[in-house]
């Protein structure tokens, strides 16, 4: 599938790291080192413009790298992107750790993914069938 793509950035374009990869990272393009205090979020440019086709979204998410060493994370993750948009693209991430984290020109600071969706029409009815679950949830299947 091919994607139309704006680069502004200094970067390379984003690129799958291995041939099994579903996500492609994403750099921070910014004039100066950005520095996220601890419960402090930054909303960062990458510099890019995509157009996907309809039917079609970019997913962004965290890094597991600098998740678990560093306690950053995409505040709104997954954030999505719709093929409508044509703005730039845009990392919120937050500092859920008790350091300074700086963040530099050029690292990678989150994932992309793109996947195909599809569009739900409501269909209003009275019941629904029955399952062997029922309305049990959040933590229903689980330990207690």
């Amino acid at each position: 599938m091919k994607v139309k793509i704006v680069n502004k950035s200094k970067h390379d374009l984003p690129k799958y790291e291995t041939p099994s990869s579903a996500g492609m990272d994403l750099r921070a393009n910014l004039e100066a080192p950005v520095r996220l205090k601890p419960l402090q979020r930054a909303l960062l440019p990458t510099g890019l413009f995509i157009e996907l086709p309809q039917g079609y979204e970019a997913q962004v998410r965290p890094r597991s790298g600098l998740a678990a060493k560093h306690g950053l994370t995409v505040l709104n993750s997954p954030g999505t992107i719709d093929s409508d948009y044509r703005g730039e693209i845009k990392v919120i991430l937050v500092n859920l750790s008790d350091t300074d984290f700086e963040i530099k020109d050029g690292e990678r600071i989150a994932q992309m993914i793109i996947s195909a969706h599809e569009r739900a029409e409501w269909e209003a009815v009275e019941t629904l069938n029955e399952t062997s679950r029922g309305a049990g949830g959040f933590g229903h299947t689980g330990k207690h």
